[in-house]
């Protein structure tokens, strides 16, 4: 009698397992990897290190990979590079079987004051890009499968962003997109293997910075510039429960796969103006939303939460009043978010 009890125990126990899976499990069956924006200076918290290493079949940077936090010295100086947090963070993944994502080699935040206050003409500031990608890339190949080579190079009309790259004084590269031309020219150089991606926000839908992405995806396709992807970065409100946008989103994704490019969904989060189930109910349903999305449109290979634990959250420090926009809460619970995406995801 005791024997079949504990049969009929473990047999519950197992089919509990099996209905609840993970993130990671869920999405392999669409060979979708599922991933989180980390830091390595919380991997020493248990509970965030134990999710992190479970659910997640990927992981990102958050801040460790940006120019002004790895090169943070002149090149000049004896150490101009601090390698400790990106190292830290692919012992962690190479520990937990989960791949890499690197972010971001090219950008316009987070440059380290030694660049944008030292003065440098076009072919020094060229010299010194060229030198970071060349140096990440290889440090890291074999380590860090795709890269986020430029990101946010547009505005909202689709112009071009005045940058140090582009053109304050830039790199010498000359109009339109060519300096994000030579940076992924520059990148494939260092490393043919990895995986190269144009990475934006607010170009979710069709508008005129999706437009403008697309020309020049479209460009680069016909010219042989080593482009390999789209970053659809996904930082959205309950706003874009509409089903415009969400088919607006869908055609969007399309056209940048007929090209022949995969599509990640990069910072997802979806932030709130209150903690009411009213507002999870809505968050839960979105998220599922957008990960139908993903499961539907075979070049879709990556949904990626920014961070995944409302404790660590970069919402509230940026939108003041607003949050709540993660996987899990401050308290490291399950939100009902979790279990629509794992829904969509099939169990």
């Amino acid at each position: 009698m005791r024997l079949r009890c504990f049969a009929i125990v473990c047999l519950c126990a197992a089919s509990l397992s099996a209905q609840s899976g993970t993130l990671r499990d869920a999405g392999a069956k669409y060979d979708i990897l599922v991933g989180a924006a980390a830091g390595s200076h919380l991997l020493a918290d248990p509970e965030y290190s134990t999710i992190l290493g479970s659910e997640f079949s990927q992981l990102q940077a958050e801040n460790e990979m940006k120019f002004g936090e790895i090169h943070p010295r002149p090149d000049t100086d004896p150490n101009p590079y601090d390698f400790a947090g990106g190292d830290a963070l692919i012992r962690f993944a190479q520990q937990h079987n989960m791949k890499v994502r690197g972010h971001t080699l090219v950008w316009h935040n987070q440059v380290p004051k030694w660049l944008t206050e030292g003065n440098y003409s076009a072919a020094q500031l060229s010299a010194i890009l060229h030198g970071h990608i060349s140096t990440l890339l290889k440090r890291y190949a074999l380590k860090v499968y795709a890269w986020d080579v430029v990101n946010e190079a547009f505005v909202a009309g689709g112009t071009m962003r005045h940058t140090i790259w582009y053109d304050q004084p830039g790199i010498g590269a000359g109009a339109g997109t060519k300096y994000i031309e030579q940076a992924f020219r520059w990148a494939h150089e260092a490393d043919p293997d990895a995986k190269l991606f144009y990475n934006d926000f607010d170009a979710e839908e069709l508008n005129k910075k999706s437009d403008a992405i697309y020309r020049m995806a479209k460009d680069f396709k016909k010219r042989g510039v080593p482009l390999n992807g789209i970053g659809f970065q996904t930082h959205i409100t309950l706003n874009f429960s509409s089903p415009h946008k969400l088919k607006s989103h869908a055609k969007n994704m399309r056209r940048f796969a007929q090209l022949g490019l995969e599509i990640h969904m990069t910072e997802i989060d979806i932030r709130l103006p209150d903690a009411s189930p009213a507002s999870f109910a809505a968050q839960a349903k979105l998220y599922g939303e957008i990960t139908k999305l993903c499961v539907q449109q075979h070049s879709c290979k990556l949904l990626q939460t920014w961070g995944f634990t409302d404790k660590h959250s970069w919402i509230p420090g940026f939108y003041p009043g607003q949050g709540w926009a993660l996987l899990w809460d401050e308290k490291y619970q399950k939100k009902p978010a979790y279990e629509a995406v794992l829904e969509k995801l099939g169990r």
